[in-house]
């Protein structure tokens, strides 16, 4: 497998970036001026170029379409005062999408391969990475399965692409869940704890009806019992009863967040007693009636960290401590802002300069 492929770079003539304001733009829907593309075939990857961000020709019998052999991540680009760029943890992103490869019989992708497609995209695209607070460059590297054919099997032709678009905050208000106790995000022997397309396909529905309610997200629960939580929406979850962090420890059904890894990581450098384990919908009610349970929150590459204000439940929302008042969540929100955008020292080495 080549790891050192070269890359062919064909530039736009004319920059899109004077018809936006990249500090203030909706998230996901303005994308930079390049994209990177590469295609696997007889084993090795090859005809690696970056290229004018367009859209990619795909037969209508292109087996991702049909069979679902499709993951992504989610990354991010943050500049500095300075004006400096640099991705937030890459390596971790890298792995988990390797990981989300097997899992899915498609072909890894080699880490100096995939971190020199990155380095090329972003040094050529810095211009796009916003520099006000909350802003960065959201990077979006994905795989797909292309055999031109119907019939289910393990594809022989990949495509990797990578886009990346400029993006502000995720949620701009505090976020209301519904707990879901009917459908389930992921199963026991599935693939649950990678980055697959088809996990969030299949979340969109329980989602619509949870918003048809009023809530903005719903709060995954497990398929077996209903009755431990395990994610909410697209993010990792976690919970602040008394002094301790808990949150769910990762299982085959939940996906291993890097902003996970990271909140973890910095609270336990804080000397806060963290807990990884089994987190009962009874205890987190339970401690609400109590009143320790101070802080809930998810947390995750868009998003980084999202308060969660109210939790529905069996036809009752129970409101949580306000936004203001809650000084684990909005600490770790501060440190790992200021972090990304080298206001402090980066005594964790997460940050990796590009330029």
């Amino acid at each position: 497998m080549n790891s050192t492929l070269d890359i062919s770079i064909n530039k736009i003539s004319n920059s899109r970036i004077s018809q936006y304001d990249i500090n203030d733009v909706p998230f996901g829907k303005c994308f930079s001026d390049h994209m990177f593309v590469a295609e696997y075939s007889d084993g090795e990857w090859n005809k690696a170029s970056i290229m004018p961000y367009a859209d990619v020709p795909l037969s209508y019998a292109t087996s991702s379409l049909h069979y679902g052999q499709a993951i992504f991540e989610g990354m991010k680009a943050y500049k500095n005062d300075a004006g400096e760029v640099s991705l937030f943890r890459p390596f971790e992103n890298i792995n988990r999408m390797n990981k989300s490869a097997i899992r899915m019989a498609m072909p890894e992708i080699p880490v100096d391969f995939f971190m020199n497609a990155l380095n090329e995209l972003i040094r050529l695209d810095s211009s796009w990475v916003p520099s006000s607070e909350y802003g960065s460059l959201y990077i979006r590297p994905f795989l797909i399965s292309t055999d031109e054919a119907i019939g289910v099997k393990i594809s022989d032709t990949y495509k990797f692409i990578i886009i990346t678009c400029p993006a502000g905050k995720y949620y701009s208000e505090p976020v209301k869940v519904l707990v879901e106790t009917t459908y389930s995000r992921a199963v026991h022997g599935g693939v649950g704890f990678v980055k697959a397309a088809g996990n969030y396909g299949r979340s969109l529905y329980p989602t619509k009806l949870a918003q048809q309610k009023g809530y903005h997200q719903v709060i995954w629960t497990d398929s077996q019992t209903h009755e431990y939580f395990e994610e909410s929406g697209t993010m990792n979850v976690m919970f602040v009863i008394g002094e301790t962090l808990i949150t769910p420890a990762l299982i085959d059904t939940i996906l291993d967040g890097v902003t996970r890894k990271s909140v973890l990581e910095l609270a336990r450098d804080w000397g806060v007693n963290v807990e990884e384990r089994k987190v009962s919908i009874k205890e987190v009610f339970e401690a609400h009636e109590n009143g320790t349970l101070k802080e809930v929150f998810g947390c995750g590459t868009a998003a980084t960290i999202a308060q969660i204000i109210s939790i529905g439940y069996n036809g009752k929302d129970y409101e949580l401590t306000p936004i203001a008042e809650r000084k684990f969540s909005n600490k770790v929100d501060e440190t790992l802002r200021k972090i990304r955008k080298g206001k402090i020292e980066d005594k964790m080495n997460w940050m990796l300069k590009i330029i």
